[in-house]
C-alpha cells in the first residue's frame, strides 16, 4: 500500500458569515467513535481523510474568534480545500426552515451553529450506509473499522488515519474479507456494484434530490433508507428523509405528539409542515434529547464473522 508522508500542509482561512458549530456540522460524517477516516482531537479541531477525484486527502479544520482554518494534505489537498465552504454549510440554508412546534422552535434557537454538510462525495457516504443496513450500529461501525485498516491506506499528514479504498479497490475485496468484516453477502454485493458504476453514481452531486435519489436506487440493495442516509452528507439534502429507520419514527413521534408507536406513514405526516426542510426537523428533534423511554431489550448484535 501507498505510504504518503507529511509533507507541508496547504492551508486556508475562511470566515463564515454566520455562527459556526464545527462539530455539530461535520458529527454526521463520523462512523463510530473509532473511525479511522475521522477524528477529533483534544483541541476541538475535526480531520477527515477522504478519497477525492484527485486522489486521497488529509483536511484539518479548527475555528476560533469567528474565523476557519483548515489545512491539507495529499493528492486532494486542493480539491477539500475549494470545497471548504460547502463541507461546512455555505450552500445551506436555516432561514427556510419554520418551527411549527415548540420543541422544534427551541432546539432551533438553541443550536444556531448547526449547518447541513455538503461532501460532494458519494460513495464516501454510500458505502457506511450500506454496512449500517439491518445491523446494529455498533457492528457496522466495526466493519467500516476492519475494511479501512485492511483495504484502504495511509493517509496524507501528519495524523495516524486511514483512505478508504478506490472504487476498484472495494469492488476486488474478496468474499472471506467481507466475511471476516462482519459483512454478510447481500450488503457485500450491494457495496461491489455500486463500485462498479461509482462514476456514475458521482453524477448525482448535481442533481436535485428527488432525480439524486432515483439515480442511487437503481443499484439493487439501495434502497430509500440508504439514499436518504448518503444524500444528507454527499449533497446536503434538507429534505432527506430516512424512512424505514428502526427508531426514527417512533422518536419523531414521541418528540411531537407524547405518543408512542408511529410508523414511517405517521412521521410523514407530522413532518409535513416542514416539507423542503424535513432532514433539518429530524436533526433538531434528536438534538432536542426528547426520545421515548426504552421499553423492548436492545437488539442483540450478531457477529458473522465466527460462523
Amino acid at each position: 500500500m501507498t505510504q504518503h508522508t507529511a509533507a507541508a500542509a496547504r492551508v486556508r482561512r475562511w470566515t463564515p458569515p454566520w455562527p459556526l458549530d464545527l462539530g455539530l456540522t461535520l458529527r454526521p460524517l463520523r462512523r463510530g467513535p473509532g473511525d479511522p477516516a475521522f477524528r477529533v482531537t483534544a483541541d476541538g479541531s475535526v480531520w477527515r481523510a477522504s478519497r477525492t477525484p484527485e486522489g486521497p486527502g488529509t483536511l484539518r479544520v479548527a475555528s476560533g474568534a469567528g474565523q476557519v482554518v483548515a489545512e491539507a494534505w495529499g493528492p486532494g489537498a486542493e480539491w477539500l480545500l475549494e470545497r471548504l465552504p460547502a463541507l461546512l454549510g455555505a450552500d445551506d440554508d436555516p432561514a427556510a426552515f419554520t418551527p411549527r412546534h415548540r420543541l422544534l422552535h427551541e432546539a432551533h434557537r438553541r443550536h444556531p451553529g448547526l449547518r447541513l454538510t455538503r461532501t460532494g462525495l458519494v460513495l464516501e457516504s454510500l458505502i457506511p450506509s450500506v454496512l449500517e443496513q439491518k445491523v446494529t450500529s455498533d457492528e457496522a461501525y466495526r466493519s467500516w473499522r476492519r475494511l479501512l485498516q485492511r483495504h484502504g491506506e495511509p493517509a496524507p499528514g501528519p495524523e495516524p488515519m486511514r483512505v478508504m479504498p478506490t472504487a476498484r479497490g472495494w469492488a476486488v475485496i474478496p468474499s472471506w474479507e467481507w466475511h471476516r468484516a462482519g459483512v454478510d453477502s447481500k450488503r457485500s454485493q450491494t457495496i461491489v456494484r455500486a463500485a462498479q458504476v461509482a462514476r456514475r453514481l458521482e453524477e448525482a452531486t448535481g442533481m436535485e434530490l428527488a432525480e439524486a435519489s432515483r439515480r442511487l436506487r437503481l443499484i439493487p440493495g439501495i434502497g430509500p433508507w440508504t439514499a436518504a442516509e448518503v444524500l444528507q452528507r454527499s449533497n446536503g439534502a434538507a429534505d432527506a428523509v430516512t424512512v424505514g429507520d428502526l427508531h426514527l419514527p417512533r422518536i419523531v413521534g414521541y418528540a411531537l405528539t407524547g405518543l408512542r408507536g408511529a410508523d414511517d406513514a405517521r412521521m410523514l405526516e407530522l413532518l409535513s409542515p416542514y416539507e423542503g426542510q424535513r432532514h433539518r426537523a429530524c436533526r433538531l428533534i434528536m438534538l432536542s434529547g426528547r426520545i421515548p423511554p426504552r421499553r423492548a431489550p436492545r437488539f442483540a448484535p450478531k457477529d458473522i464473522s465466527t460462523i
